[in-house]
């Protein structure tokens, strides 16, 4: 018997640590703007749009926080390192969007029954210097959000931003020419719905992480067949393959050896071909002979 193991490689978030920290800098600037013009204004839609930004600055920093967290090395108390806080902040950033989306929902209703009196004029410039920055937010942004949970919910933070400056804008349009205030919580209702199950889909892959789920990008099935065409592998059990975070999968797996088969030799192959064909970056294998694989309790 005989074990061996491959691992590296820097998370898919810390590779975007740059344009979220350029992202975090342009929201918090916007967010002071948004209260002095709420106060300027005497407008109560701004002001409660500034109360979502506060919470998109941070999720936006909580984030960053997680990036910093998981490039801390590895320590005999945590051996795999601190790779899921980016996931914990995933979790935490689709929890917190889904309570906006809610409270959106609730105070669109309360608007609805009795919609308030808006300054549109003033309210839609500002919201017209939101939208530029979240745009640009999103373009720096959207890259990252592809290959890591933790970059997807801040981007989704930046996303739901934009549809509510877009919002602020068409509402404040409708409200300057026709003085029609349920404009407001009408658009206002369509921005929730429209956050609402894309941020359930971030937390539903967050949480698939968290139980050690297979990973959307491997192919489980795939991987079982070709390791055991491997030369030397007369076949494979216990073939566990899970997350560390985004970007970072692992994988452990009992290689039966075939009849006069090297050890070294088929545990080089073996990590090669996850590592090259399968986007595994940790690979733990070990290699036994005989019937060990009937003592097994996980096929």
């Amino acid at each position: 018997m005989g074990s061996g193991h491959a691992h590296g490689g820097q998370s898919a978030a810390g590779k975007n640590k740059r344009n979220l920290i350029i992202v975090l800098g342009l929201t918090g600037t916007y967010l002071i703007a948004e209260v002095v013009g709420g106060i300027w204004f005497n407008s109560l839609a701004l002001l409660a749009d500034a109360g979502h930004m506060l919470t998109d600055v941070f999720g936006l920093a909580l984030a960053l926080a997680a990036i910093w967290f998981a490039q801390r090395k590895a320590t005999p108390e945590r051996t795999y390192g601190y790779y899921r806080f980016e996931i914990l902040a995933a979790l935490a950033n689709s929890v917190v969007l889904i309570g906006i989306s809610l409270y959106i929902l609730y105070e669109a209703y309360q608007r609805f029954v009795e919609p308030p009196e808006v300054q549109s004029l003033g309210m839609m410039i500002v919201a017209s210097i939101g939208l530029v920055i979240n745009v640009a937010g999103m373009f720096i942004l959207r890259a990252g959000s592809k290959e890591s949970l933790n970059m997807k919910g801040a981007y989704f933070e930046v996303l739901s931003d934009m549809l509510t400056s877009i919002g602020v804008i068409v509402a404040g349009v409708i409200m300057l020419t026709t003085g029609w205030y349920y404009a407001d919580p009408i658009i206002s209702a369509g921005i929730g719905l429209f956050i609402l199950p894309r941020t359930w889909a971030l937390l539903k892959d967050a949480v698939g992480v968290l139980i050690e789920g297979t990973p959307a990008d491997v192919n489980i099935a795939a991987l079982r067949e070709s390791l055991s065409q491997i030369d030397g592998v007369a076949g494979v059990h216990d073939l566990h393959v899970w997350s560390l975070t985004s970007g970072v999968n692992a994988m452990s797996v009992h290689a039966v050896l075939a009849e006069e088969s090297e050890h070294d030799e088929v545990l080089a192959r073996v990590h090669e071909h996850c590592t090259k064909n399968f986007k595994i970056s940790h690979v733990t294998v070990q290699t036994e002979r005989g019937d060990v694989a009937e003592h097994e309790t996980h096929l």
